[in-house]
């Protein structure tokens, strides 16, 4: 098996420390990040639904500042996001490079998109449970607490999935600016010193990666909603 390998990814199975710590990076990117994100966008979610016209709490200033910050941050690619970044995530971080300074762009492009997806999910909550529950007296945070995230658990566990996706791709993209990882591990070597057999094992190891973020995502929404 070995042998096999060593026959069609040369180039990676003489670099292989290297290949399992940007796998190791790309990982810790991922999870850091995604944590991260999934604080802010559950917080920018709540919010936008419960300012909103029908909301529970209406507040169009409130609404109208997080969903045009949103719109805004949404409407600039990734890849010019994280190099326009770098001054404050050196500020922040102490270094651009690397996982550490990956982080911090990673947040902040993928938290818009992770906060319309929450917001998504939980407005496909059936209007009745809210109405239930503010006939029973229930306040604002009860309602958030027992109607939009008890029962938006499973809505919630199938978007996250969905922005984990997209937050991989995040991850090798901001491999172009230094950020470490398997993005940073298929340009430097794959793409600029063509070594195709390098950027093969990493689309496989992409690949295999978010089919199982998926099939998790899947099963733990069914095992949830039953």
């Amino acid at each position: 098996m070995t042998s096999l390998l060593t026959t069609w990814f040369p180039n990676v199975m003489s670099r292989l420390p290297e290949f399992f710590s940007s796998m190791v990076q790309t990982l810790v990117m991922v999870g850091v990040s995604g944590v991260i994100s999934f604080l802010l966008a559950l917080v920018i979610g709540v919010g936008l639904i419960i300012s909103r016209r029908d909301g529970i709490r209406h507040n169009g200033l409130v609404f109208t500042i997080l969903d045009k910050l949103i719109d805004l941050f949404r409407s600039i690619p990734f890849i010019i996001l994280a190099a326009a970044l770098v001054p404050v995530t050196r500020m922040l971080m102490g270094t651009a490079i690397g996982p550490k300074g990956a982080i911090f762009p990673l947040v902040v492009g993928i938290t818009p998109f992770f906060s319309r997806q929450i917001e998504s999910a939980l407005a496909g909550l059936d209007p009745g449970y809210v109405e239930a529950a503010e006939s029973m007296g229930m306040t604002t945070w009860q309602i958030i607490w027992h109607v939009y995230l008890r029962e938006g658990i499973p809505s919630i566990i199938r978007v996250t999935t969905i922005t984990i996706v997209s937050l991989v791709g995040e991850t090798a993209t901001v491999g172009i600016v230094g950020g470490g990882g398997l993005g940073d591990f298929a340009i430097r070597l794959g793409y600029q010193r063509s070594m195709n057999d390098v950027t093969i094992a990493t689309i496989i190891v992409l690949v295999i990666f978010i089919a199982l973020i998926e099939l998790f995502g899947r099963l733990l929404a069914e095992v949830v909603e039953h």
